[in-house]
């Protein structure tokens, strides 16, 4: 009987991490360096991600890494653009322009790697 127990448990908590997925807040900051092609693709491909699959959830800061050096040595951030996911944890970085959707879903735990 013990174990129906802890499967329940385990269970409910699974199903608590399902539910708070669809609602977890996301703070996201993005560095880029200029106004370059590389930058603004990087800044449509994540904005129509956040629009599509975390609308209404997500804080979005695009930090210009050419205007605020300090900003990305605090992060440690070596190419641009780079993602940085701060919450909810873990923490990620993503590098590039973003076009790989499929990848950014599932390194944001938006999609299972096996989905397509």
């Amino acid at each position: 009987m013990k174990k129906n127990a802890g499967v329940k448990d385990a269970l409910a908590d699974f199903e608590a991490a399902v539910a708070a997925q669809g609602t977890a807040r996301y703070v996201l900051r993005l560095y880029v360096t200029g106004d370059t092609p590389h930058s603004r693709r990087a800044i449509v491909n994540l904005r129509k991600i956040c629009e599509e699959h975390l609308q209404g959830r997500y804080e979005l800061e695009v930090v210009d890494i050419s205007k605020n050096p300090a900003l990305a040595e605090g992060e440690q951030i070596v190419a641009a653009p780079t993602l940085v996911k701060a919450l909810p944890p873990p923490l990620r970085r993503f590098i590039g322009d973003l076009s790989q959707t499929d990848r950014i879903l599932v390194g944001l735990d938006l999609r299972a790697a096996s989905e397509k």
